[in-house]
């Protein structure tokens, strides 16, 4: 990309594509187009192909999508697997009906199956059975990353794609409801600070494993691999490290401030046992993360006491 390319980040309110704005912009590209929901519905197919026969743009960042935790995925399946896929497919087929130049698409972990080989490496997607609990979600980014390897094959297009852990950090979701577990725990141990608490509860028994990348982290992989890589692989983005739930949410309570008890409640799913990805491929590229976890979750926490008033914690 050049400095004036002229770059479309898709999802760019979101917590991954304003880290790639802000990635984008710190490293001095300019020419950068942006549409709200409101501006642009992505899953209605007219409308995206007729942006982008008036916008052209040369570059995508495609990290728009419908996106929450256990509870949000498996209260709405068919809304997750339509929304995802649909805006997926619009934008994807738009950008090579209009010769984009590249094009990238960010998915998520838990496109690997449920019992995976620990660490997941990129080659063993659909080796196995997913995760019942996030399964819709993971068929749309499995489709997503699937027709950029296709166009790629058919007609010689440059379409990449990135599969992160879980992520966090500025601009999260802090939903009481639809969050992911590293922001869901921020709210409610701050809450229960604030409200003098004597206990918490989180779900499941704190036994599953999981690892977390700080969403800025990720954002600079994505610029990097967008002006570095090009191949039908995926590349996976992670630190290569990894916690049990129960550390989090001992470590969240710490940066928060909480000194309640932490309870534990096992009548509630963990989800996967363990999804740790293997970043060797991006190390291979000359990437690795910044961010450790407890600096992550101090700046995390920042943002959550600035912006804790916003329509994405109601």
């Amino acid at each position: 990309m050049q400095k004036n390319s002229k770059i479309y980040v898709a999802g760019h309110r979101g917590m991954v594509g304003s880290a790639i704005v802000r990635e984008l912009k710190r490293q001095g590209y300019q020419n950068l187009i942006f549409k709200t929901h409101a501006e642009l519905d992505l899953t209605r197919q007219e409308a995206v192909e007729a942006f982008f026969e008036t916008e052209k743009p040369e570059y995508v960042f495609l990290a728009a999508a419908k996106v929450g935790g256990i509870a949000a995925n498996s209260a709405a399946l068919a809304d997750f697997m339509y929304q995802n896929m649909t805006l997926e497919m619009n934008v994807i087929h738009a950008a090579w009906q209009n010769g984009v130049k590249k094009l990238e698409f960010l998915g998520s972990s838990c496109i690997y199956p449920r019992l995976a080989p620990q660490p997941m490496p990129e080659s063993c997607l659909l080796t196995s059975s997913l995760e019942p609990t996030n399964e819709a979600y993971a068929l749309a980014k499995i489709s997503g990353l699937k027709y950029c390897e296709y166009l790629n094959r058919q007609y010689g297009t440059d379409y990449i794609s990135v599969m992160p852990t879980n992520l966090y950090g500025p601009n999260d979701n802090y939903h009481p409801e639809h969050s992911h577990v590293l922001p869901a725990m921020i709210r409610r141990f701050h809450e229960a600070k604030v409200a003098e608490s004597e206990s918490v509860t989180c779900w499941g028994d704190g036994s599953a494993l999981r690892e977390f990348l700080y969403v800025d982290d990720l954002a600079e992989l994505c610029v990097f691999l967008m002006n570095n890589y090009s191949g039908n692989e995926t590349v996976n983005a992670g630190t290569g490290k990894e916690l049990t739930i129960r550390e989090l949410a001992e470590t969240v309570a710490d940066v928060v401030g909480y000194k309640g008890a932490i309870l534990w409640d096992a009548s509630r799913p963990n989800g996967t046992p363990r999804k740790l990805l293997d970043v060797s491929k991006a190390t291979q590229l000359g990437w690795t993360y910044k961010t450790e976890l407890k600096k992550g979750i101090q700046l995390a926490y920042e943002d959550f006491i600035k912006n804790g008033n916003s329509n994405r914690v109601q």
